[in-house]
């Protein structure tokens, strides 16, 4: 449900047509895409924090909290953290104190590495990632606007745009769990 009312008109077809109009009609299309991917990941930002801030969480400590509970050990080195949710160093070690303080996430040395660092996972940890998971399902995930038909379509569309930015290499071999 929308937290405001609607606009009368879609604003980026507008923009669509009035690049056309100033003699960029070439670039429109993908101008319209582009602006469209921005403003959906807004509001599917805006609802999942939402839904995440009775737990006391963002997006992003969401994020860690579940790549932890995936691990076989509940526990990542903190560079692994950042390479799996592809963001930088400083964004995990934020994330990680945050978590720390709250209780959801211990550091521990690195029995392979004697001067690297885990990010453990506690049981209270566990916890409120099922517990936000149960949310983030039930108000973020299960109801996106399309049918699961749309939804195949949109994510292959998406990864081919991630693929040819680089974003990952193509050989499914190289998939966790292939």
């Amino acid at each position: 449900m929308p937290e405001r009312e609607p606009l009368r008109f879609d604003p980026i077809r507008e923009a669509r047509r009035q690049w056309g109009l100033h003699g960029w009609g070439g670039a429109a299309p993908a101008m319209a895409v582009v602006t469209s991917v921005m403003r959906v990941q807004q509001l599917l930002l805006a609802r999942a924090d939402a839904a995440l801030r009775p737990f006391e969480l963002t997006f992003a400590r969401y994020e860690v909290l579940m790549l932890l509970s995936f691990s076989s050990r509940g526990a990542l080195p903190l560079g692994k953290i950042g390479e799996r949710l592809q963001v930088n160093p400083a964004s995990v070690t934020n994330a990680i104190d945050r978590l720390e303080e709250q209780g959801l996430v211990a550091r521990v040395p690195n029995p392979a590495d004697g001067r690297g660092t885990l990010a453990r996972l506690t049981d209270e940890g566990r916890a409120r990632a099922a517990e936000a998971t149960d949310a983030m399902n039930a108000r973020v995930f299960t109801d996106l606007g399309l049918g699961a038909e749309g939804i195949e379509r949109l994510f292959e569309l998406l990864r081919d745009i991630r693929h040819a930015a680089g974003d990952f290499d193509e050989h499914e071999a190289n998939e966790p769990g292939a």
